[in-house]
């Protein structure tokens, strides 16, 4: 970080791949960020739905229109590689559309015919002003998932986007902006962990919807914990298990693996940190899989040749990372592939891979990057328990097997996502998206996001008022 004329509360985010400053900033008033959300959301909330559809497609033609330079701005704020930052861009236009038949799906007037007792009806109504806020791994579509269909729903949205990516925020802002949004209905502030908790304890705020870390979403559920008017909708990441039993497709598998492990560096919630082999396939598989490895380009994102992964987000991420590998092997750990910084003092790490079978006490966290651990495993009921072995469940994968096995995997193993014979990484944009255990506390986005961003009101309702009296009344005179 810069020393001349930085202020110590302000906030900057760099480039990862060259160490450059890319955006400078004062955190943001979350009081007057709030106080302006709470004077736009009436009218908001009171507009057709069919209008607010129509300004939530202006802003998904917005992205569409700027989509190079988002990808662009993406790139140099995440360091992810320039193909990497484009496919988030169209991930996020297409959740506006998603979004639209989501709500029209699951969030639809019913009325039900109550004979008698006249009509039964199910509305939906908005919560008021939601607070969004989100990683720095994939900085434009996990606020598309969330602020979208918080927006066609009636909400108004404060966006608290990590520190590490308030320039791409920005854009999003600037997208909203040219497509008319009213004034306060979409709203950023930049900030950190400060800026965070008071935007999740403001009085004003009716619900949070978090992405990020397990830790941090612990640290907002117990703030959150004296008050159950607050919604809380949580989606951490996991400790993923990814299970390879009996196939003969060793180099699929392998490709399977490396795309699960080590795509996006390895910092998505959804990547596979856990790798459980049958032992008869232990050494073509990891012979398979050190091989792509091994042949892997690392590097910034306008690279020519074009890298498969760019650096992880800033120097404290590769030493832990580096810090992690060197405790693994220190506690029983075998080397696989080390872990190389690549780049000298940029973060960049090259992808790891260590058995961990003989670690007697394998830390049950997330790590975030390019390091995969491999147990090797007797039974099926083994890797079961393997995969279990974890206080999380955000996704987990088998590879290999026949539909017997795969159907016992998925009725056994704890998770919210449960993949056969694809990357844990898959997209999923017509799928709801769930966490168990530590990954999350059963409130779905994705498609489901409709689900949290209203609640339901019933009504018993009849044009002109009818009503009998029944036992209990004295005859008249």
């Amino acid at each position: 970080m810069e020393s001349t004329g930085v202020s110590a509360s302000e906030i900057i985010s760099h480039d990862p791949a060259t160490g450059a400053v890319v955006w400078r900033g004062e955190p943001g008033d979350v009081n007057t960020a709030v106080a302006v959300a709470a004077q736009a959301w009436p009218a908001w909330a009171a507009q057709p739905l069919s209008a607010r559809l129509e300004l939530i497609r202006r802003l998904g033609n917005e992205m569409r229109n700027d989509a190079e330079a988002i990808a662009r701005g993406i790139a140099i704020e995440t360091g992810k590689p320039l193909w990497e930052a484009h496919g988030e861009v169209e991930a996020s236009v297409a959740r506006v559309e998603i979004s639209v038949r989501a709500y029209a799906e699951r969030c639809a007037q019913r009325k039900h015919d109550n004979g008698l007792a006249g009509t039964l009806s199910v509305r939906h109504k908005p919560h008021g002003i939601m607070a969004v806020i989100t990683p720095f791994s994939q900085p434009l579509q996990v606020p598309a998932t969330h602020l979208i269909p918080a927006l066609i729903a009636g909400n108004v949205v404060v966006l608290k986007p990590s520190e590490k990516a308030t320039a791409t925020a920005q854009m999003l802002i600037a997208c909203a902006n040219r497509a008319g949004l009213p004034t306060g209905v979409l709203q950023l502030v930049a900030g950190g962990a400060a800026q965070g908790q008071d935007l999740v304890v403001h009085e004003g705020v009716a619900g949070v919807l978090f992405s990020g870390s397990a830790q941090v979403g612990i640290s907002i559920a117990r703030k959150l914990a004296p008050r159950p008017d607050k919604l809380f909708s949580m989606e951490a990441g996991g400790n993923n298990p990814l299970v390879v039993w009996d196939t003969p497709l060793i180099d699929d598998a392998a490709v399977l693996i490396v795309q699960s492990a080590f795509s996006g560096a390895g910092q998505r919630c959804t990547s596979a940190r856990r790798l459980i082999v049958k032992s008869e396939l232990y050494d073509p598989v990891l012979t398979a899989v050190k091989r792509l490895a091994d042949r892997i380009l690392i590097g910034s994102p306008f690279d020519d040749p074009v890298p498969f992964m760019g650096p992880v987000i800033d120097q404290d991420a590769a030493d832990g990372l580096t810090q992690s590998f060197i405790y693994l092997m220190s506690n029983g750990g075998r080397a696989i592939k080390h872990m190389v910084r690549t780049h000298g003092d940029l973060p960049f790490v090259s992808p790891a891979i260590i058995d961990t079978t003989h670690v007697a006490e394998r830390p049950d966290v997330e790590l975030f990057g390019p390091l995969l651990q491999v147990i090797r495993v007797n039974s099926f009921d083994e890797a079961i328990a393997e995969a279990n072995a974890t206080r999380f469940g955000r996704c987990a994968g088998l590879i290999g097997g026949t539909p017997q096995d795969y159907n016992r995997f998925w009725a056994n193993v704890r998770s919210g996502s449960i993949h056969w014979n694809r990357p844990t990484t898959a997209e999923l944009p017509a799928a709801p998206i769930i966490g168990t255990g530590m990954s999350g506390n059963h409130r779905p986005t994705g498609y489901y996001a409709a689900d949290t961003c209203v609640y339901p009101v019933s009504s018993s309702e009849m044009e002109q008022p009818r009503a009998t009296l029944g036992t209990g009344f004295q005859a008249e005179g």
